[in-house]
């Protein structure tokens, strides 16, 4: 049976509160926070980090075939941005990566081509979501990406969540757009919205439980998710559905992350679903999707570490409203008195391309010492050309040394440099992130994280950093 063989999300660390945004502005506050993708954060990343939580659940002995990144806000134009997805996460040259881009339903479309295409397949879902200041989109929305993979169940990678059917409904209509190289989208009144959208939800989710051969009481869990929040509450009122079987769409704590939405919503469940359970997900963007899957008892020993609901509690909630908008463009600050980064070449990071996107490190087969970068002489006894590669990504390190630099270029002064001890040897100096420079101490835990280093030219710059360490 075709479906879910692994899963992950990824919620970023940082939260805005829109008390926050209305008091700045002066205007109502609206309850609850959103997510924010940090100043080193973007699409592409943090789809990285969704699917390294994913492939954590997956057996190493599974072979992918292919990746799909889907996103409306790609840090590139003109070039593949699940390259270098496919780049960090270290897969087999001969999986293919593809961008589906540009709008929230390439996210419905990349999951139902990965859970239709039938060898095991990577979907990345991941969204950067803006507005103008003090508006509904600026407030209501927040960043996030979820990952699948999806394929035909076997023993080692059995099948978590089966797929029933899909059903989807299409037309032709205005409600929202962008055109490119604007940061904000536009849209007609949400009763327009409302009005477009009610027939294609009640069409496709008519069609998804007649073709499933079930009723509306049959399904246990319903998400509805769209970039339009007054369809999606008239859908719900509509579809007569029974109130417990309702999920928090996490606008209160998230909000709605776009092309991702429908993956977190979809994640959030699986952490916490039971066996036999049938899951209804609702996509409302320029029409309608509906997917039905059936929760499997391989859920019960492969749920994903972080949950979502770990990664919003442990969230940092007191990011000021100026730096929202300086991470995001809007507020271009005085940069600092010292010559400006330069523009990462191709060449050097083509050759150094396991080092640069999967950190992968060496380790020497005489002495046994790690070497970070790798390196062809041992940094301990001197052999030369006596490497084995060493992935570094998942290893954890102490915090040995920093210190706080308050004259490097960043969106989030100062820069946070440590010298970190890996776990089972090597030390290597790297930034840290997602940190308080503040509460910064010798011996702290961290993670690697993969982050944007720098844009610069257009082009960005993404290597690893570090992160405090979040869970044992």
């Amino acid at each position: 049976m075709a479906g879910i063989i692994a899963y992950g999300a990824y919620v970023p660390y940082f939260r805005l509160q829109r008390a926050a945004i209305a008091e700045a502005l002066g205007v109502p506050a609206a309850p609850g926070e959103r997510a924010v993708a940090a100043y080193d954060e973007d699409a592409t990343s943090m789809g990285v980090e969704a699917a390294r939580i994913a492939l954590r659940g997956l057996d190493p002995s599974v072979e992918l075939s292919s990746a799909c990144f889907a996103t409306s806000a790609p840090p590139y134009l003109d070039k593949t941005n699940c390259t270098a997805i496919h780049a960090a996460l270290d897969l087999a040259d001969s999986a293919a990566a593809y961008d589906m881009v540009g709008s929230v339903r390439s996210g419905a479309g990349a999951l139902r081509a990965g859970l239709e295409s039938g060898p095991p397949t990577l979907v990345v879902l991941s969204d950067v979501r803006s507005g103008r200041a003090g508006g509904a989109d600026e407030s209501g929305s927040g960043d996030a990406a979820a990952a699948f993979v999806c394929g035909e169940g076997t023993e080692v990678a059995p099948v978590l969540a089966e797929l029933i059917c899909w059903a989807s409904a299409t037309d032709e209509f205005l409600d929202r757009w962008r055109e490119p190289g604007t940061d904000h989208s536009e849209g007609w009144e949400e009763r327009f919205a409302e009005h477009a959208y009610a027939p294609l939800g009640e069409q496709a989710f008519t069609d998804a439980l007649k073709e499933a051969g079930v009723g509306l009481d049959a399904v246990d869990r319903l998400m509805v998710t769209g970039p339009q929040p007054r369809a999606v509450r008239q859908f719900l009122k509509r579809s007569g559905a029974k109130p417990e079987a309702i999920v928090d769409d996490l606008s209160a704590t998230v909000g709605c992350s776009g092309t991702a939405h429908a993956g977190l919503l979809l994640a959030s469940v699986l952490d916490v679903a039971e066996p036999d359970e049938l899951v209804a997900v609702v996509v409302l963007a320029d029409g309608a999707d509906v997917a039905l899957f059936r929760v499997t008892e391989a859920v019960l020993g492969r749920r994903a570490t972080p949950t979502v609901a770990d990664q919003i509690d442990s969230g940092c909630n007191d990011l000021s409203y100026a730096s929202f908008l300086t991470w995001r463009g809007a507020l271009v600050r005085e940069p600092v008195r010292r010559p400006d980064p330069v523009r990462p070449s191709a060449p050097p990071a083509l050759r150094t391309e396991d080092w640069k996107f999967a950190f992968i490190g060496s380790r020497c087969t005489e002495c046994g010492a790690r070497n970070l970068p790798p390196a062809r002489v041992c940094v301990n006894c001197r052999a030369i050309d006596a490497m084995e590669e060493e992935p570094l990504a998942d290893v954890d390190a102490t915090v040995r040394t920093f210190t706080l630099d308050r004259l490097a270029p960043s969106l989030n002064p100062p820069v946070v440099a440590a010298v970190l001890d890996f776990d089972g040897g090597g030390r290597y100096q790297c930034e840290l992130t997602d940190v308080d420079a503040g509460s910064v101490a010798i011996g702290d835990r961290v993670e690697m994280t993969f982050r944007r280093v720098s844009t610069v030219e257009g082009v960005h710059n993404y290597f690893w950093k570090a992160r405090p360490k979040r869970q044992d």
